[in-house]
């Protein structure tokens, strides 16, 4: 399934899988948020699969919203990887 990212009033679901191919659609939505929005909320309850360039692309997003003092909230039960890699992340 490819990705498809909605929002509404700084609520974004993402669906679908979020690999490699399609990580431009998910760079492109996300790349300048923190100059808009104080907070911002990504539900990845409807994430099929992700892959190591997704994970990253959403750690990424994560270490951008705290460098810039902003509130990042990921929701849903979507990928155990990307559990897996913040809770590494926090152990270290």
């Amino acid at each position: 399934m490819d990705l498809k990212i909605t929002n509404c009033n700084n609520f974004f679901k993402i669906k679908g899988t979020l690999n490699k191919s399609n990580l431009e659609v998910f760079n492109a939505e996300f790349k300048n948020i923190f100059e808009s929005v104080q907070s911002l909320t990504i539900s990845i309850e409807e994430v099929e699969s992700m892959d190591r360039f997704g994970v990253n692309a959403l750690s990424d997003l994560h270490k951008k919203a705290v460098e810039q003092n902003k509130n990042l909230s990921i929701i849903g039960f979507g990928c155990k990887d990307l559990y897996n890699h913040f809770k590494t992340e926090m152990a270290a």
